[in-house]
């Protein structure tokens, strides 16, 4: 079991999986109306609150408390079979991202966070050389750990070919790539993919996407961190489908 700290990520696990709470800490004294609200969470799923001084929370946490802090047993992730009847049952509105071989636990849920808000419905990663859901991905991705399906997929081509078999398009963002971004249409069932900090995506994994594209760098490096890079490529996918 693993601690996740702070008020936003203790009342999205609070909303969204209580039954993974197996111990929860609350700073003494306290009286503010964000705090309340994970206090109503508790009694209302009938989580048993340990109130503590902000000096032993200090000592009891690696990170910003911000007052509260929660055991929590481990992460759900699914599988290939989850993944499709997802596709399935979203048809021409599927909105997938795929992170190929991202290990950094920063990365990872700095990409949860960004996929949670922009509507994505899974994040698919494999299931070797990619990190899990770790408490550091968890309190970055500030509740979207919870929120965002994280599946974990044997072979990546593999999985990409049966979705575009099920009508969706692959997009990989490749810095070789001869067109931007914003000159691909990604209305329709949609698969983003990135690659890896620093490498890119494998070649077997560029060989399977439909389109390549890039972003307009106007400066010194070649490229952005991987989690930058998501989140703008994610959210030209909402402005497309918003103007449609």
């Amino acid at each position: 079991m693993d601690w996740i700290y702070g008020i936003h990520a203790v009342q999205t696990m609070l909303k969204s999986a209580p039954q993974r709470v197996a111990e929860l800490h609350v700073q003494s004294g306290r009286q503010d109306d964000r705090l309340q609200k994970i206090h109503n969470l508790a009694d209302q799923h009938g989580i048993t609150m340990q109130l503590m001084s902000v000096k032993k929370l200090d000592a009891k946490a690696q990170g910003k408390h911000q007052g509260v802090m929660a055991l929590c047993r481990p992460g759900e992730t699914y599988d290939e079979k989850f993944l499709l009847g997802l596709a399935e049952k979203h048809g021409s509105n599927t909105f997938f991202l795929m992170l190929d071989g991202v290990t950094d636990p920063h990365n990872l849920g700095a990409c949860l966070r960004s996929a949670d808000g922009a509507g994505v419905q899974a994040v698919i990663v494999p299931k070797d050389n990619s990190v899990g859901l770790t408490p550091t991905v968890q309190k970055v991705a500030c509740g979207a750990a919870e929120s965002v399906p994280l599946v974990t997929v044997t072979n990546l081509t593999r999985t990409l070919d049966k979705l575009q078999n099920m009508g969706a398009w692959v997009v990989g963002a490749a810095g070789e790539a001869k067109k931007l971004i914003y000159d691909i249409d990604l209305n329709g069932p949609i698969v983003l993919v990135m690659g890896a900090e620093g490498e890119g995506m494998r070649q077997l994994t560029r060989k399977q996407c439909d389109f390549l594209a890039k972003l307009p760098m106007g400066g010194e490096v070649e490229s952005l961190n991987v989690s930058v890079a998501t989140g703008i490529c994610l959210f030209e996918i909402v402005r497309q489908r918003s103007i449609k």
